[in-house]
């Protein structure tokens, strides 16, 4: 038969059988699917949920929850779909990206070039988080005029380096789904201790209530310039995950081989060729990411409950709030006031967790390389994936180290006793992009593709549709707005400015290829 004449042949992934667990009715099978989820839950524990939630908590109480419940709800509907894409065509966002309008690639270009700026903050944060609470262990707070946590910071960040120069994704994930549960059991037992008030606790979930100061915090420095709005987007960025975690996300079903993922792109005619039964079959596999999905935010959802809950329990009528030296320290505060001898306990864990968050953020930045390399080269080599791995780590640790030590130099030279760089202040412009503006352009562009990509048969369904869609204008609007708070006229220059960069850039390649 001429090659013309033949019947289109189906991709060998469409004789794969489904797991026994996708068709399972039984919640306790659905566990074996909990691998990626557990990575991005934990890139958050460490800082959205043992800082910036019990910050949260101390500063506005309960009536917190219900926009933190929200945010989280938006980003599940954000991973949802782009994990669900990947399943059914094999195609990652940033390459679905490549055919927005406008030159080819201008868009991954911009997320490249803002990552290449933020992630070193990221990750000199958490280094400096984890710096924080080993020199309040070893009562070397003051040493360096103030700086003793940016020593540890860069100490900490030096041997987590090594130890992601020789790891991947299967160690990434084993460690993750450890610190995941063992927090998870601290934090329940935690929240039955505390015994905190249930009624304002269901109410902060679930009735919308007004974020504002309270009077009390008229009186600290710390939040003189700092809008309430900078302050709720904070939360909005760190709580659940930045768009880059979700890009990385996304990248790991490949080393999953779910559905679709990890085979080369399949087209929309060739995915709309396919028979009934091949089509249910790939649609079963969209069960995997749905479950490893709403275990994760769920356990997200839980720990934001429980340090919320602590920091208005404990650290409110105090009016102390998590900030500077004392961002994981004060929390100690959550155990030690029934149960002194838990305080040991807690640095363990709170220790483990930002290493967890530590390690997990700085994985994220080589995947994500991973997939930008892809777009304009297709070798996929292990040996030069593994020479971009290392180059990336090295950028992001390299950076990191800059970060520290620049901040290590202010406080040497600062003998006037001013105040010392905060890290929270160091985070906020980098948080604002990841967390936020990047998490709305993802959901913006995930509808677009499914209709553009998908056959109808595979296309999401008009809830997800529109939740995305609500979410990306929302999320987009909540960051500018949040952008021309904290900083104005030069905030909107840098990202347009960047936007530009990748415009030209992009340009330039396209007639470069043509």
């Amino acid at each position: 038969m001429p090659e013309a004449a033949r019947p289109p042949k189906e991709p060998a992934w469409a004789v794969g059988s489904v797991p026994a667990s996708l068709i399972s009715r039984n919640p306790t099978a659905w566990l074996a699917l909990f691998g990626p989820g557990a990575i991005m839950a934990s890139l958050t524990i460490g800082s959205g949920e043992l800082i910036f939630s019990s910050r949260g908590g101390a500063i506005f109480g309960y009536r917190l929850l219900w926009f933190f419940s929200l945010v989280l709800i938006l980003k599940w509907a954000l991973v949802f779909a782009t994990a669900r894409h990947m399943i059914l065509s094999g195609a990652h966002p940033l390459q679905r990206w490549m055919d927005l309008p406008g030159p080819r690639g201008w868009l991954p270009i911009v997320f490249l070039l803002l990552g290449l700026a933020c992630f070193p903050i990221w990750v000199s944060f958490h280094a400096g988080t984890v710096g924080t609470l080993l020199a309040a262990l070893t009562g070397t707070e003051g040493i360096a005029n103030g700086g003793g946590h940016f020593v540890w910071g860069g100490a900490v960040l030096v041997a987590v380096l090594g130890l992601a120069l020789t790891g991947g994704y299967s160690r990434l994930e084993r460690v993750q789904i450890g610190i995941v549960i063992l927090m998870l059991f601290s934090v329940v037992v935690s929240l039955f201790l505390l015994k905190p008030d249930w009624w304002e606790l269901l109410k902060g979930l679930l009735v919308p209530q007004a974020i504002v100061y309270p009077d009390w915090i008229a009186g600290d420095a710390r939040f003189a310039n700092r809008p309430v709005w900078v302050e709720a987007m904070t939360y909005v960025g760190v709580v659940g995950g930045s768009g880059y975690d979700y890009l990385a996300y996304t990248s790991y079903l490949r080393d999953k081989r779910w559905g679709l993922a990890g085979s080369r792109i399949v087209g929309r005619e060739e995915l709309g060729g396919l028979n009934g039964e091949r089509i249910r079959s790939l649609r079963l596999w969209v069960r995997a990411p749905l479950i490893d999905c709403t275990l994760s935010f769920a356990a997200v959802l839980l720990f934001s409950a429980v340090f919320v809950a602590c920091g208005a329990v404990i650290l409110e009528p105090q009016h102390r709030v998590p900030a500077g030296t004392t961002l994981l320290t004060l929390q100690a505060e959550f155990v030690t006031g029934n149960f002194p001898w838990l305080r040991w306990v807690y640095f363990l864990g709170a220790f483990l967790a930002m290493l967890g968050t530590l390690y997990g953020t700085i994985e994220v930045a080589p995947t994500v390389v991973r997939e930008l390399r892809g777009l304009w080269n297709g070798d996929r080599s292990p040996e030069r994936d593994q020479t971009v791995r290392r180059l990336t780590i090295a950028w992001v640790g390299g950076g990191a180290l800059l970060v520290l030590a620049g901040s290590l130099v202010y406080c040497l030279k600062n003998e006037a006793g001013g105040t010392p760089p905060g890290l929270v202040a160091i985070l906020t412009p980098a948080n604002l992009f990841t967390g936020v503006l990047a998490c709305g352009l993802i959901c913006l562009t995930s509808p677009w593709s499914d209709r553009r990509f998908l056959p109808e048969a595979l296309r999401m369904h008009w809830g997800l549709s529109g939740l995305n869609l609500l979410a990306g204008v929302g999320f987009l609007a909540l960051g500018l707005k949040a952008y021309w708070d904290h900083s104005g006229w030069v905030a909107y220059s840098i990202l347009l400015g960047t936007v530009s960069v990748g415009w030209v850039a992009a340009w330039f390649l396209g007639r470069r290829e043509r």
